[in-house]
């Protein structure tokens, strides 16, 4: 239910410093933005319990009906409260209560043109947008814009975790940009994006040791393209970049256009003198509504995959066979049945497989490839996603044949048209009851609320990296203790793997080799988050495996309804607790070659006796990685715990 009360007196505006320097402050009054008007120019600051975490930075844009830039004027103010509560079956908290305040500001430019920037603050978290109005003589009806001035500027302390943006048709067979850049972790604003081309959301900043800001985007489908952050510039900070032309093929607009009256997407910040706000924030839900009612129940869960460790030689009737045995045997719901299908089993047995899988508890995800035109990927089925007409057919056969969902892959682009064929995938596949999961693709932004049956999107260097290099499999640690405090953070992350092999082969004896522990990867499974969990076990793990691991992966549940930060930093380590109807599992990764202690603070454990999944430590010979061990841990009357998490090891309590 969604109630605003208009106020009548401003109340969160105020003048602070000027006659055009307006103030809206969250309702707990920690945090507070200015919003100031000098020389025609309009910007806003953030302060969080008296500490400024974001400088002057600039508002406006530039549209083809005028330049909202500059030469700009107050006009007036409004203010208004919110309170709305909400559910959600496929993200980090059930039920969510936001409250806010609420400060319209309608501007005039030097030619009578009109804009209203909305700010929405609550206790955490700050997001913006820009209203545009039908102008004179109710024209015209429709704008693009051409740049927007939005920026996020930080005070000189600040360092920064970014992932950088790719250019177009880079990569593997022209596929990107696809969001799977690595990282770089405490740099200086100063340092340039690898590539030039700035960062891809979500944007994470520590200002010093004042705090942190993560910075995003809500609200964005067919209404406008995915955004990005450009390299920094002294004095400006970073602003709001739209996509390259040669995206998408070429195809499409690099510049959103919108019907009028109409509203921008939501520029996000979240801000925190810990992490902890970081972590627990439902911002890209809170401000978004659903934009369709979900035709089935929403199918949480795990899935099988035999393509990550097997390869495209394992999609064929038989191997298909033994992982949905696998998923049966775990009381896993799904199994994902990857490329090639079409070819190595055909349309006529995949339905005799789904039957199968059926019969035996499961149901089955298919793969597809998302192409068209945008780029060389070879896998298929192709051009069974690119046009209505094609998923129409392909939609109605999948629904009858029972499959659970879809994964679609290699999208490589951010611009509007991209968006709005995302958004086509989502409505067609919910009306015939298919639930999707995105790879190869950009990030979600409140797509879990927005499209009730979308599930998660890759947008990371993803689990298939560790079996392709080994640099990936040293690196997983740096990887995975960032996401739960920036990619995840903004949007469910389908990672693709909880990996118990402890080689990246079939044989389980040659390849890469896993640097984590059993218990590192168990913890991944609660530390990120998504409802339809990839449990990448092997047919021969159900022998290899101790029996205490199998029974916790067994009752891993996927949906959460309570999220707590406990402890972390971002590449290092992650401390996650959640809560799934009467049950917490805390878990925490050690990314670091070192061995972490730590005393955790776990007020919902206190004076409880709980299941601790540990790890010794490593033997001190080539390759070793610590051996996974069930304990048993008392906390005391205040739930504290002290813990100690070997080199790339991990923990556990339940």
């Amino acid at each position: 239910m969604k109630k605003i009360i208009l106020m009548a007196m401003l109340v969160i505006a105020s003048v602070a410093r000027g006659e055009d320097t307006q103030t809206v402050t969250s309702p707990e009054g920690n945090l507070k933005v200015n919003i100031n008007v000098d020389k025609g120019k309009a910007s806003y600051e953030v302060w969080l319990d008296g500490r400024q975490l974001v400088t002057p930075s600039a508002l406006g844009f530039v549209a083809d009906i005028g330049d909202f830039t500059q030469g700009l004027k107050l006009n007036g103010t409004r203010t208004a409260k919110v309170d709305k509560t909400y559910t959600m079956a496929q993200a980090k908290a059930s039920h969510i209560h936001y409250v806010a305040n609420q400060l319209d500001l309608d501007f005039i430019n030097a030619e009578g043109g009109r804009m209203t920037v909305t700010f929405l603050v609550s206790a955490n978290d700050v997001a913006y947008r820009y209203a545009i109005p039908r102008q004179k003589n109710d024209n015209p009806k429709c704008a693009v814009i051409l740049r927007e001035e939005s920026a996020f500027n930080f005070p000189s302390q600040t360092t920064t975790f970014l992932c950088p943006q790719i250019g177009p048709f880079e990569g593997w067979e022209r596929t990107k940009p696809s969001y799977e850049e690595e990282y770089t972790a405490d740099a200086p604003m100063t340092k340039k994006s690898r590539f030039g081309l700035g960062y891809t959301f979500p944007c994470l900043f520590r200002i010093g040791d004042d705090g942190w800001v993560l910075v995003g985007e809500t609200g964005v489908g067919s209404n406008y393209c995915g955004s990005r952050l450009s390299d920094y510039e002294t004095g400006k900070g970073y602003t709001i970049a739209f996509p390259e032309q040669g995206e998408f093929n070429g195809i499409g607009s690099v510049f959103p256009g919108i019907p009028l009256p109409g509203n921008t997407p939501w520029r996000t910040l979240t801000l925190g003198t810990t992490l902890k706000p970081i972590v627990e924030t439902t911002i890209p839900y809170d401000v978004v509504d659903p934009l369709y009612e979900r035709t089935s129940t929403f199918n949480a869960g795990r899935y099988t995959w035999s393509w990550l460790i097997w390869q495209d030689n394992s999609i064929n009737y038989e191997d298909q066979v033994k992982f949905i045995d696998l998923a049966s045997e775990m009381g896993f719901e799904m199994c994902l049945v990857d490329n090639w299908w079409d070819n190595n089993i055909g349309r006529e047995r995949m339905a005799e497989l789904s039957r199968y899988a059926q019969s035996k508890g499961v149901r089955l995800m298919l793969w597809y490839n998302s192409n068209g035109f945008w780029n060389d990927a070879p896998q298929t089925p192709r051009d069974c996603m690119s046009t209505s007409i094609a998923r129409e057919k392909e939609m109605k056969w999948l629904k009858s044949i029972g499959v659970a969902g879809i994964k679609v892959d290699f999208f490589g682009s951010d611009k509007q048209e991209t968006m709005r064929f995302y958004e086509d995938i989502l409505s067609d596949a919910n009306r015939h009851g298919l639930q999707v999961i995105f790879h190869g693709c950009t990030m979600p932004r409140g797509w879990e609320r927005m499209y009730p049956n979308y599930v998660a999107s890759e947008a990371a260097l993803a689990s298939e990296n560790l079996v392709f290099n080994q640099h990936h499999c040293d690196n997983e640690g740096f990887e995975l203790t960032m996401h739960p405090f920036s990619r995840n953070a903004l949007g469910a992350l389908d990672w693709g793997g909880i990996i118990m092999n402890r080689r990246m082969s079939k044989d389980n004896n040659s390849r890469n080799y896993r640097r984590s522990s059993d218990t590192f990867e168990m913890a991944t499974g609660i530390v990120l988050q998504t409802a339809v969990n990839c449990v990448a076990m092997q047919p021969n793990n159900l022998s290899e495996l101790p029996q205490f691991e199998l029974d916790f992966l067994r009752q891993l549940p996927t949906t959460w309804d309570e999220t707590r930060f406990i402890d972390g930093y971002p590449t290092r380590y992650a401390v996650i607790a959640r809560r799934h109807g009467d049950n917490w599992y805390v878990a925490g990764i050690n990314g670091t070659k070192q061995p972490l202690t730590l005393t955790l603070d776990l007020p919902m454990m206190a004076g409880k006796t709980v299941s601790y999944y540990t790890d010794k430590p490593a033997a001190k010979v080539e390759n070793a990685i610590p051996e996974a061990e069930l304990r048993t841990l008392k906390l005391d009357k205040k739930g504290k715990a002290k813990v100690t998490i070997q080199p790339m090891g991990g923990i556990i309590l339940k």
